[in-house]
């Protein structure tokens, strides 16, 4: 290294698997063999390694093998969606541990909201040490301050700086973002990480988003208003208003809530998406009809999504898309028939395969991506 390494350092080797043992990190380092040994006591220490006596022998003792500790502490987090919140603990590797489902409303507000997430934590925490803390919400957040911004969806949380909330409980690094972006992080570091760095995610459930990860980092935006495509108005779509005060967003023609809408409103009993599944399932023809009308709605937006970002995989996640196979290929049928053919020649569309689960994955890496940075560890280690 170019510079003195120190002991964030020397655990960024250790968890990449370059520093399998003193002997490596003294090499790939320059550190003199009492300093790797202080560097290395540390970490021991606080709990972030752990040493094996399983290394190759070459005729001698086996060396010590040094490994990180995914075990060494916890992260709180909580992917927040308009009606259902999924919270849990996650390990250092962004694991679950113990997680909980819970059908929360936002629009309840933050204080109401964030005291049932930080209640819930309370009861899966086990005295272990919590590394950090990661908030998906579906609002605009600036990220800098962990401020949502949501004047004309989530009036409630209009202006409400989350990490100060939070750490007055938990006296810890909280990070915030978007509900989309989190889920598009996670999906893309566990599914795609190592063969495509831009993805669009979009989320088609009550409300619908997208996250975008362009050169292996999400794209934010310049206040962090980056992916929010629920509010881009549809071509032909009858003049429904919307809750922005808009007509005919993708929102409000190809949600949750709007195919629940339109098949009530053609006499179908759907009380929930579970049901809209059932007559899918049924072969009912007026319904297959409405979720294929929804999929070409929404496939109109994401193809002009497509044209700008040129990403190489759109991934569709959500109760919606997880549920419903003709909302996927009228989303298809729509974005290789508008988008370009050089942004179509190798784009693959496909559905979310963390599920649920990649918010929580997302929200963990969040925090994780900071609080195990060099500067960071040794911060914590002083």
């Amino acid at each position: 290294m170019s510079r003195l390494a120190t002991a964030g350092d020397v655990l960024q080797l250790i968890r990449s698997g370059e520093g399998a043992t003193r002997a490596d990190i003294g090499r790939l380092t320059g550190l003199s063999r009492p300093a790797v040994a202080h560097r290395v006591a540390e970490l021991l220490r606080r709990g972030l390694i752990v040493e094996d006596a399983d290394g190759p022998s070459t005729g001698g003792r086996p060396p010590m093998r040094l490994r990180f500790n995914a075990s060494g502490g916890v992260v709180l987090v909580a992917s927040l969606g308009a009606s259902r919140t999924q919270i849990a603990l996650c390990d250092l590797d962004g694991q679950a541990i113990d997680r909980r489902d819970l059908e929360i409303d936002v629009e309840q507000g933050p204080d109401a909201v964030l005291s049932t997430v930080m209640d819930t934590w309370d009861t899966l925490l086990a005295g272990q040490w919590v590394a950090g803390v990661g908030i998906g919400v579906p609002a605009t957040v600036e990220f800098a301050a962990g401020r949502t911004e949501s004047a004309r969806v989530m009036a409630g949380w209009t202006g409400v700086v989350i990490p100060p909330i939070i750490a007055a409980r938990y006296p810890v690094p909280v990070f915030v973002d978007n509900d989309v972006n989190v889920i598009a992080v996670g999906e893309h570091r566990r599914v795609y990480a190592g063969e495509l760095d831009d993805l669009l995610f979009v989320k088609v459930s009550t409300r619908i988003g997208a996250g975008v990860v362009s050169g292996g980092v999400v794209l934010r935006g310049a206040l962090g208003a980056a992916g929010e495509i629920g509010h881009i108005p549809v071509r032909d779509g009858g003049g429904v208003l919307c809750r922005c005060g808009n007509t005919d967003c993708v929102d409000s023609v190809a949600s949750g809530t709007a195919i629940l809408r339109d098949l009530r409103a053609k006499g179908r009993d759907v009380r929930s998406l579970a049901d809209v599944a059932a007559l899918v399932r049924a072969g009912d023809a007026e319904t297959m009809a409405v979720v294929r009308q929804a999929g070409r709605w929404l496939g109109e937006i994401v193809a002009s999504a497509v044209n700008l970002l040129n990403p190489a995989v759109v991934v569709l996640g959500g109760d919606v898309a997880d549920m419903f196979q003709p909302l996927v290929s009228g989303v298809r049928e729509e974005v290789y028939r508008r988008s370009t053919q050089l942004a179509t020649r190798t784009l693959r569309i496909e559905r979310s395969r963390l599920g649920a689960g990649a918010g929580i994955t997302g929200c963990a890496l969040l925090v994780l991506d900071r609080v195990l940075t060099p500067d960071a560890v040794d911060g914590a280690l002083i």
